[in-house]
């Protein structure tokens, strides 16, 4: 049979010389003899082989008797052992539950006989030395209040304990039903106040505060700790637990109502440990030896047939994986010889070029399917594949369908190299790529329309970037010639103020043009001017230029620097003073919006982890939670007039000077912008003014 199997094989990747004929398909070899061929269809042997004979069957029915019957002891015995488990598990959880009320009604007891001494005239000094022996007694009291009968806290012990939880007591006292019992309030932090109402003498409310997780210690005995975890839980969260180790997956529990006294508890006591699911390993060993030697005898009388059904198995999946992959393939198979003479193509093939299987095997160039633009460049690569090395290659094309329409094409071509070794011809694999470079096409349109719309986004950046930025030494300029015309009306052009002025009003057109130049170089994506600049120095042109805004807001700036001489900061004078000048402006715009906690603007320089801090704090209303998110998004902002790109270009510029910017809250009212800059290297960097 492996012989024929391997004649099979070869007849599919050879060439098989002189079986073809113009326009026919390539027939399989004659079949051998009876039981030698290939024969795929279902035979006598074949079928004798999935017959089951009684040596078969017996064993296997002796495995499953035994395991049934094993199986069937196991879980009698599995259900006695849970049986026993939860018996004594609900028996144990029972008595923690009346343990536990025991204590609970010791306590009440205690309030019970605190407030009939206190109606039957005894001291209040007698009454807190009673609650301090009480207490020794039982630490998880943790103290005893009386309330008098408008609720105010009269005495405690121990005396410094905080007062009780006030909505109990008030309710008791409006209250116009009398208890002879003590009422509970809710569990909180794993204590509970039990509040009883004194009905004479002085009225009012004594109050007690136990702590559920030291009754749990005190009172649950060890035999029972070393067990099972107890914990105390309502419907949201356990308010109480005793556990020394962790809990096995799926250990078994027990839970009992606490309500009354605790309204809306459970009591749940839970194992430790998972029960045994067995627990019988001399059980457990006979069944594992009796299924062992049961199956070594199945194997032993199954091994010949066994051998002849997997035999079978894989004739039949090797003929079922060619099967499927003739039919199943969506890429197009075609086989040719050296001639070009089509020896084989698929069903995937065939569909792609619209023509049947017995119209192309046996076809010789040119091709029904090749494009009339292409045949000459087709022969061409067809007489390099025939003279070439046997190299697989890689080429695009395009193909005339039986319609008459036009496809584009992907083939790799692979030599066709038989089982000795030999080189028969070419393997092709035929991809249809028309759509996928449609869908190029498309992308590529695409890209060009977001990349238009990319730089119209840039344009808008740019646009608001400069009308906000612009304001500001544009604003100063038009203060600076207002000045300098009023002294020019009042005679006074010999006064030096005139000169002052319009040195004034040409530094801030300058920066005006400095700022034009840097937003060019922000939307070109171009790096900044980085010097090594005094932090200080900046800082203090920053707080100059702002002085005549702050008077006006009355708003005082103050410059606060370390003695410690500090490194220069890397970074672009113009955008760093832009940065300053933004979050000073705003910090003094919060403050005259108010309310305000000052009037006190500070810039503070500080060395931090290798940078320069520069903190900027204001003492304006702070910032509210609901903007926290968005607080550095453009186009939002809380000011009626404002555009929402301040911060938002503050942040840009710390970017690109390598910095980061942060906020916080002032402690004392307000808020601090943190910019942290790095330090400049000035061994290796130019001064501040010489070429970079």
């Amino acid at each position: 049979m492996d012989k024929s199997l391997l004649r099979w094989k070869e007849w599919r990747v050879s060439i098989g010389e002189g079986a073809h004929t113009s326009g026919k398909k390539i027939n399989p070899p004659a079949q051998d003899a009876p039981g030698q061929g290939p024969d795929f269809g279902p035979t006598d042997s074949l079928m004798g082989a999935r017959r089951w004979d009684l040596l078969s069957v017996i064993p296997l029915v002796a495995i499953v008797a035994l395991v049934a019957l094993v199986a069937t002891l196991v879980w009698v015995v599995g259900r006695a052992d849970d049986e026993r488990a939860r018996t004594k598990l609900a028996t144990d959880a029972l008595w923690v539950e009346q343990t536990l009320r025991f204590q609970l009604a010791v306590d009440e007891d205690m309030l019970v006989r605190l407030a009939l001494d206190a109606a039957s005239g005894t001291s209040m000094e007698t009454l807190k030395n009673r609650a301090r022996l009480h207490i020794a007694a039982n630490p998880e009291t943790l103290s005893v209040q009386w309330f008098d009968k408008t609720g105010a806290l009269t005495a405690s012990v121990p005396q410094d304990m905080a007062p009780a939880a006030r909505p109990l007591v008030e309710r008791l006292l409006r209250s116009a039903a009398i208890t002879a019992r003590p009422v509970y309030g809710p569990v909180e932090g794993g204590t509970v106040t039990l509040a009883l109402r004194r009905t004479a003498g002085r009225g009012g409310v004594v109050v007690a505060t136990v702590a559920l997780p030291i009754m749990l210690d005190r009172h649950i005995p060890w035999w029972i700790a070393e067990q099972y975890a107890v914990r105390i839980f309502d419907a949201s969260h356990t308010l109480a637990e005793r556990a020394r180790r962790p809990l096995a997956y799926g250990a078994p529990f027990h839970t009992i109502s606490f309500d009354p006294p605790l309204a809306g508890t459970s009591l749940e006591i839970t194992a430790y440990d998972r029960p045994d699911a067995v627990g019988h390993e001399a059980l457990l060993g006979a069944i594992l030896g009796l299924a062992g030697f049961a199956v070594l005898a199945l194997l032993v009388v199954q091994r010949n047939a066994a051998h002849r059904r997997r035999a079978e198995e894989r004739l039949r999946a090797e003929m079922a994986f060619r099967r499927s992959m003739e039919e199943s393939l969506t890429v197009g198979l075609r086989a040719k010889d050296h001639d070009g003479r089509i020896l084989y193509v698929n069903a995937a093939f065939c569909k792609l070029v619209g023509l049947p299987a017995d119209r192309l095997i046996g076809h010789r160039p040119p091709m029904p399917y090749w494009s009339p633009d292409a045949v000459e460049e087709t022969l061409a690569r067809q007489r390099a594949l025939a003279t070439g090395p046997a190299a697989p290659q890689s080429f695009e094309t395009r193909f005339r369908r039986a319609d008459g329409s036009e496809i584009m094409v992907q083939v790799y071509e692979a030599p066709l190299i038989d089982a000795a070794g030999r080189h028969h011809g070419w393997m092709g694999s035929i991809i249809d790529i028309t759509e996928a470079r449609r869908a190029a096409r498309t992308a590529r349109a695409q890209e060009e329309s977001l990349a238009r719309t990319a730089r119209l986004v840039t344009l808008g950046e740019m646009a608001s970037t400069l009308a906000h930025e612009l304001n500001q030494p544009l604003g100063a300029i038009a203060s600076y010639a207002a000045g300098g015309l009023n002294l020019v009306d009042a005679g006074q052009t010999d006064s030096p103020m005139v000169r002052t002025a319009f040195e004034k009003l040409g530094a801030q057109a300058r920066r005006a043009g400095l700022i034009i130049r840097r937003i060019q170089d922000f939307v070109k994506k171009r790096e900044p001017h980085l010097l090594p600049l005094d932090l200080a120095e900046v800082a203090g042109d920053a707080v100059a230029l702002m002085a005549a805004e702050a008077r006006e807001k009355r708003v005082k700036l103050t410059l606060e620097v370390e003695d410690t001489p500090h490194d220069p900061v890397m970074a672009d004078r113009i955008l760093l003073e832009q940065v300053m000048v933004n979050l000073i402006r705003n910090g003094m715009e919060a403050m005259a919006e108010g309310p305000r906690h000052g009037d006190r603007l500070t810039l503070r320089i500080a060395p931090e982890d290798g940078r320069l801090r520069l903190d900027i704090i204001d003492q304006g209303p702070g910032i509210p939670p609901e903007l926290e998110g968005r607080l550095y998004d453009p186009f939002d902002s809380t000011k009626a007039q404002g555009m929402g790109m301040g911060l938002n270009i503050c942040r840009s510029i710390a970017e690109l000077l390598h910095a980061s910017l942060s906020h916080a809250p002032n402690p004392g009212g307000g808020t601090v912008f943190t910019l942290r800059l790095p330090v400049a290297q000035t061994a290796s960097l130019p001064a501040e003014g010489s070429p970079a």
